[in-house]
């Protein structure tokens, strides 16, 4: 299957976007780059846009090396050859990003939708049993409370559980922008649903959320759901000290 992708602009070593170097007073004598393109590379043609070039390349598969510039390129080549290959290996390894993302990701989402199933449902589980405080008579609210708890500890354990998971498809993601950039970002939305998964409300966050952690602090799905259990928990605690029950309160 042959992928294609148009660049309108010259890309600098950072990945932004930049003007087109001026050529020099005395340009080199041109040189065949064929022997220098991507082995996936089939053509180029001008795109829609002026400026715009679009390049095809046979289909990757994202088990490929990621593409660069041969080295021996900038020996023989002029500056407007380099250049031009240049965005050809640009267009490559955005196409490779995405296919490596889709060949990654792929058994790690499979895997993900079981692990937010069982985390919703605890999720729900543990807000029937806090809403059952509004119809528990006084005389049930210590049973409700062991309730509650093992209600809190089920949902803990799914959250972190989540968070697993949530962190390696994070990383996969932040993997292939780092080399795309955000502008041909491939969201782990679209893969999942390439596969017939809705992942549209799965809790993942930027990898920075999962890795740049102090002091023991939670992931950001447990810190939400600490977050949750602590509002809950003194609201009890102010019910029972208004209803005067010292050993609850």
């Amino acid at each position: 299957m042959t992928r294609t992708i148009a660049l309108a602009h010259d890309l600098d070593h950072s990945g932004l976007h930049a003007p087109a170097p001026a050529s020099p007073t005395a340009p080199a004598p041109l040189v065949d780059t064929g022997r220098y393109d991507h082995p996936l590379f089939q053509r180029s043609e001008p795109g829609r846009y002026e400026g715009c070039v679009t390049y095809y390349f046979a289909a990757f598969t994202g088990s490929e090396p990621e593409p660069q510039m041969p080295l021996a390129a900038y020996k023989v080549l002029g500056r407007e050859q380099i250049v031009e290959l240049g965005r050809q290996y640009e267009a490559a390894r955005i196409l490779w990003s995405k296919a490596r993302l889709r060949r990654q990701a792929a058994p790690v989402l499979a895997k993900a939708a079981p692990v937010w199933d069982a985390w919703t449902a605890a999720k729900a589980r543990l807000e029937h049993v806090y809403s059952a405080f509004w119809e528990t008579g006084d005389g049930r609210w210590r049973a409700q409370l062991l309730c509650l708890t093992d209600a809190e500890n089920a949902a803990e354990a799914a959250a972190g559980a989540w968070e697993e998971i949530a962190q390696q498809l994070a990383r996969l993601a932040d993997d292939q922008v780092a080399v795309a950039g955000y502008d041909d970002e491939l969201r782990l939305t679209t893969v999942a649903a390439e596969l017939g998964l809705d992942a549209s409300d799965w809790h993942i966050d930027h990898i920075d959320a999962y890795t740049d952690r102090s002091w023991g602090r939670p992931g950001p799905l447990l810190e939400r759901l600490a977050a949750q259990i602590n509002a809950q928990r003194e609201r009890l605690v102010e019910v029972a000290r208004l209803a005067g029950d010292r050993e609850l309160a």
